[in-house]
């Protein structure tokens, strides 16, 4: 008997529990809602390691300040959990990465950095409609293949180039004309060798004679041969497009042959417009201009951002405030998709309008075949041991200095 009174206590117990339990929803609301997974790829390995981490550095500052201002609210407050990839500066490592994302079942992916790495991860991506976010990747073939799942959130190398142009022949003739020849040095990639044959064709338009284009690999150990080539050939500019630790090398080795030009114009450069350049080789460095991503200087979050970064020790470049920008954007469409099915979230993409919570210097966001109309880059210049923006006017936080006195 006395086991018989102790199970239907027991039953009676637990149907009160229960009871309880289906009477109280907030119990239920207060559970947490699944995590949404988004891939962030960059190319923490290999040549490109510095821009990776950068990069990967801007997705996370994002992602811990979208969970702790409440997550992505349409979903109750869902939480995104980073699934990160190195794409180890390659293209067939980028695509390894973006099968993986897949498999772990990722809502969206953003990054790649370099062109070749995004061409590659956005195609594979495309295979599975999953959303691909592209943070830096130039090359204008990234959209100009129709891919649906595809959106660059920066400018491509053909709006740059053009923008870079005509803002060099505003500081020329400003200066009254006095650079009229140009050396071209790119990389001999997709990303350095696209950029040439653009300005190539360009620059005679605009009164600029090209005397020659020097392409170089990624990486290179040695630019003496480079160095000496312009200045045989003394031109009033030179315009170099290349990666991280070329363009340092290469410099360096002008300053230590004591080759001064007019000056140094860089069009997507990796270094022109990173700090860590300007810090470590500050007479090297000294009024080269890039036109190029950067922050908006007169933003006060980029601001406030820019000094946690470096307040924390760490190198704040342009990939920060970028992957930052597109992992807010990312968040934004999925909220506003509601759902972490990959078609609406596309939709959600494709239909933005009026996104704001950036820090990049843009105008309206909007997609037309996958790339932003509101993108542009800027034009910055070394000033004083710092980077400056220079053009446009309303963005800028310092006058141009050119010609450069020898």
């Amino acid at each position: 008997m006395i086991e018989t009174r102790t199970s239907r206590r027991a039953v009676l117990k637990g149907g009160v529990a229960a009871t309880a339990l289906l009477a109280s929803p907030a119990v239920l609301r207060g559970q947490s809602a699944p995590a949404v997974k988004l891939g962030i790829l960059q190319p923490v390995t290999g040549a490109l390691a510095q821009d990776g981490e950068l990069g990967r550095m801007g997705a996370e500052l994002a992602l811990d300040e979208i969970n702790k201002s409440g997550g992505i609210k349409s979903l109750g407050g869902a939480k995104l959990e980073m699934v990160f990839g190195d794409a180890r500066s390659n293209p067939e490592a980028g695509t390894q990465e973006v099968e993986r994302m897949q498999s772990e079942g990722v809502a969206a992916i953003v990054g790649g950095f370099a062109s070749p790495i995004c061409l590659a991860a956005s195609q594979a991506a495309s295979r599975y409609d999953l959303p691909y976010i592209v943070d830096v990747g130039v090359s204008d073939q990234i959209t100009a293949r129709g891919l649906k799942n595809t959106f660059r959130f920066a400018p491509g190398f053909g709006m740059v180039t053009q923008i870079a142009l005509g803002n060099l022949a505003k500081i020329n003739d400003a200066a009254g004309k006095p650079a009229k020849t140009v050396v071209l040095v790119h990389e001999d990639g997709l990303f350095g060798s696209g950029l040439a044959k653009l300005m190539q064709a360009e620059l005679p338009k605009r009164g600029f004679e090209v005397m020659e284009t020097i392409a170089h690999p990624t990486p290179a150990r040695d630019m003496s041969n480079v160095a000496l080539r312009i200045r045989s050939l003394n031109p009033d500019l030179v315009i170099p497009s290349s990666y991280y630790g070329e363009f340092v090398l290469l410099a360096r080795t002008m300053q230590q042959q004591r080759i001064r030009p007019k000056g140094v114009y860089a069009v997507l450069n990796g270094a022109a417009s990173n700090p860590r350049f300007v810090r470590e080789a500050p007479e090297a460095a000294a009024n080269v201009m890039d036109c190029n991503h950067w922050h908006d200087p007169r933003n006060g979050r980029a601001v406030a951002l820019r000094k946690q970064v470096e307040g924390g020790g760490k190198l704040w470049a342009y990939n920060v405030p970028l992957n930052y920008s597109c992992v807010k954007l990312v968040a934004n469409a999925i909220e506003r998709a509601k759902s972490v099915d990959r078609s609406k979230i596309i939709e959600a993409l494709a239909a933005t309008s009026g996104f704001k919570d950036h820090i990049m210097p843009y105008g309206e966001v909007k997609f037309v075949n996958g790339q932003n109309q509101g993108a542009a880059p800027v034009n910055t210049q070394v000033q004083d041991n710092d980077i400056k923006v220079i053009f446009p006017e309303a963005f800028a936080d310092a006058k141009p200095i050119f010609p450069v006195k020898a």
